[in-house]
């Protein structure tokens, strides 16, 4: 027989577990719900864009073996912000569609966003030019771009071109992760050449996977995009082919003793590309803000997976 003593601690302790594990679940939950509302918050303000560009420009920076700029740094990062908050400010339309929690943000602190697009380029101009002028004349390339990807010009904008939007859009990254380095000491024209190579197609392959998530709202509102042209099979079998173009890149640049020391960082980010392109490509797959922190963040995770392996 359970004596009445030790039936009142049983009690005591069933109820002390049971509060326990509810203030555990509640805590879960809560910090669930925190993560989640500030990971919305980075993905749709475009400050995970600007800050994975910052990354990108430091990586650049390894692969020409130099030592990073702080000032080049920052206004990649505000030039960034402010080509992406401009964009995103055109796009509410399309996006309201493909994107409706992003479009609601960006609709409801427009002005905010505004203010901060403009003191980011302020921010942006200042940082640059106290480096030097070819670093002022570089910062503009993507804010340049970025106006003539967003603006119509005689009702035609270059992101309704089918493949046009992510060539611009690829080839205005890899200009910033290129050329801002070039502003503290030039490099070899060939080394030049391979890092161009490999940052326009990882942008080219990662821009076609945003117009993935994008599908649904770019036919709604007859924008011809890669996989709306291809359908969703074939845009992921070209940008298998394009991700394999590394291997014999990596080979040409491994013969010419280039980036020996990130060679088992740039296979990792081969690898990686092969994994995200076939899981984003999957049919019936819900995009969400995975492709933003995956993709979008493939540079944060890059630059910490240098640092460990070098």
């Amino acid at each position: 027989m359970v004596s009445t003593e030790s039936r009142k601690n049983l009690n005591k302790f069933q109820y002390f577990f049971s509060e326990f594990n509810a203030y555990i679940l509640g805590f879960i939950k809560r910090l669930y719900l925190y993560s989640d509302k500030s990971v919305s918050f980075l993905t749709q303000s475009s400050i995970f864009i600007a800050l994975n560009c910052l990354f990108l420009l430091y990586f650049s920076f390894l692969l020409y073996d130099m030592s990073d700029d702080l000032n080049l740094l920052l206004s990649s990062f505000f030039i960034t912000f402010t080509v992406y908050s401009f964009d995103k400010l055109s796009n509410i339309k399309e996006d309201s569609i493909s994107l409706p929690e992003r479009a609601g943000f960006i609709y409801r602190y427009r002005k905010i966003i505004t203010c901060a697009m403009v003191a980011s380029y302020i921010s942006a101009f200042f940082l640059s030019i106290l480096k030097n002028p070819y670093a002022l004349l570089t910062v503009h390339f993507p804010l340049f771009i970025g106006l003539i990807y967003s603006i119509k010009l005689l009702n035609i904008r270059l992101k309704d071109i089918t493949g046009i939007k992510n060539i611009v859009v690829a080839l205005s990254w890899a200009v910033v992760g290129t050329s801002f380095p070039l502003a503290v000491s030039f490099r070899d024209v060939n080394q030049i050449v391979y890092i161009l190579y490999y940052i326009f197609m990882k942008f080219f392959i990662n821009t076609t996977l945003f117009d993935v998530r994008d599908i649904k709202g770019d036919s709604m509102n007859g924008v011809i995009t890669i996989p709306v042209f291809l359908g969703l099979k074939r845009t992921k079998n070209l940008l298998l082919i394009l991700n394999s173009t590394f291997i014999p890149w990596l080979m040409f640049s491994y013969s010419r003793n280039f980036f020996h020391q990130y060679r088992s960082v740039l296979i990792i980010t081969i690898l990686y590309g092969y994994w995200y392109i076939i899981h984003f490509c999957s049919e019936g797959r819900e995009i969400g803000k995975s492709l933003d922190l995956l993709v979008d963040g493939e540079w944060i995770l890059v630059v910490i997976v240098a640092s460990i392996f070098t």
